[in-house]
This record gives C-alpha cells, sequence and structure tokens, in this order.
C-alpha cells in the first residue's frame, strides 16, 4: 500500500526514485526497505481498526448487513415487529468477523516478507490499488483458511445457529414467502475479506498522498519530496 511516493502520479515514480538515489545515494534495498515497512504500516492499521468490537459494526462502509439473498426475509420479519432478532443476527455476524480479523496481520506480514524486488518495483509502479491487489492476490487463500474456523467458533459460543435457524424458521413459517438457506460461514468469511481489504485501500491510499501519514524514520528518508 504505501508506495506512497508523495503525491506523485504513476508516471512520475521513476523520475522521483531517481531523484532518491542521486539526491540522497539510497541503494534499490533501501527504497525497497522503505516500502516494505510502509506495507506494514499500512496494514497494520487495518488490522488494529477491525480487530475490535465495533471494527465492523461501527463502521458503515464495512458493517456486514443481512446476506442479499436473505434481505427479503429480513425485511418481512422486521415488518410483523420482529426486527431484533434480524438486528442481532447482524450483530453476531459482525462479532465474528472481528474476531477473525487479528489473523490477517501474520499473513501480511509473511507475504511482505516474501515479496521481491521485482513485486516491490512492479507495486511501485501500479496503480493507486497496486498494494492491495497484491494482497488479494497472495494472502486471500491464507486468510480464508485462517477467518473460517474463527468465524464458526466464534458463532457457536454465541449461540448464533441456534438464533439463526430461529431467525430461518420464523420467515418459512409464514404463508407465502420462498425458502431460505445459505452458506452463512462462508458469507460472514468472505464480506469480512472484503471489509479489510477495503480499509488496506484505505490506508495504501492515504500513505500515497499524505506524508503525514508517514509515521517512520525510515518511510520519511525514502519517500521524502524533494
Amino acid at each position: 500500500m504505501s508506495l506512497t511516493l508523495i503525491s506523485c502520479k504513476t508516471t512520475d515514480f521513476n523520475q522521483v526514485l531517481d531523484s532518491i538515489g542521486q539526491q540522497q545515494g539510497l541503494s534499490q534495498q533501501t527504497v525497497a526497505a522503505g516500502l516494505k515497512q510502509a506495507l506494514q504500516v499500512g496494514t497494520e492499521n487495518s488490522v488494529f481498526a477491525t480487530n475490535r468490537d465495533g471494527g465492523f459494526s461501527d463502521n458503515p462502509l464495512i458493517k456486514i448487513a443481512v446476506p442479499e439473498k436473505f434481505h427479503d426475509a429480513a425485511t418481512t420479519i422486521r415488518k410483523i415487529g420482529l426486527g431484533s432478532y434480524v438486528d442481532k443476527f447482524e450483530l453476531q455476524m459482525n462479532r465474528a468477523a472481528e474476531s477473525a480479523a487479528g489473523e490477517a496481520k501474520a499473513v501480511f506480514f509473511d507475504a511482505i516478507s516474501r515479496m521481491s524486488w521485482q513485486d516491490a518495483w512492479g507495486i511501485l509502479q501500479g496503480g493507486d490499488n497496486a498494494a492491495t491487489n497484491y494482497f488479494k492476490t497472495h494472502t486471500t487463500t491464507a486468510l480464508t483458511n485462517r477467518f473460517k474456523p474463527i468465524v464458526q467458533s466464534n458463532m457457536q459460543k454465541v449461540g448464533f445457529y441456534q438464533d439463526y435457524n430461529r431467525l430461518l424458521e420464523t420467515y418459512n413459517a409464514l404463508p407465502f414467502t420462498k425458502k431460505q438457506d445459505l452458506s452463512i460461514e462462508t458469507y460472514i468469511t468472505e464480506q469480512a475479506l472484503d471489509g479489510l481489504f477495503t480499509l488496506v485501500a484505505q490506508e495504501e491510499a492515504k500513505i500515497r498522498r499524505d506524508p503525514i501519514a508517514r509515521t517512520t524514520e525510515l518511510l520519511r528518508k525514502v519517500f521524502a519530496q524533494q
């Protein structure tokens, strides 16, 4: 994310790096280290923001809502005065995602540690979401494998399945309704990843454009505007 070369356009990256090398004598290794540190800062901020109560549920941008497939059912249940069932259902989904989010830091840091200079250079020369897309490609499978068991465990602990089944039974018992079912664990896991990557993209944009977001000496040294 933090490929953070000031507010420079992608087409200016080569010029900026040449300037850095000439004026500060920085090696490719130093520039790559600055990029990796920026990525660590951005991903750590994203994990910290999501891995707490309210990390998903209090953020309208990433809050996990009732699945679209279940939207009609939720609307009907609210109309008959049982909206609290739906609210609890949504809160439990978000709490499960918040619990799982802590696993992301190790996965992101591992992807960063395995990043080659070629990878770093590609991100540096890429578009505004180049780092975010890199993480999606290299971490989605590992994150899914780590998130899903935690989502399942969390839902079992809070009695989610009983509440979910009660919600379905309430709706399915109504006349003239289409019976609903879905893999709720997969849905929550996918939504958790989408939300996490949304915040990673925000961090990437922030470090690219805002010098104040470069919070370490190495970031300021490598990406200082000349």
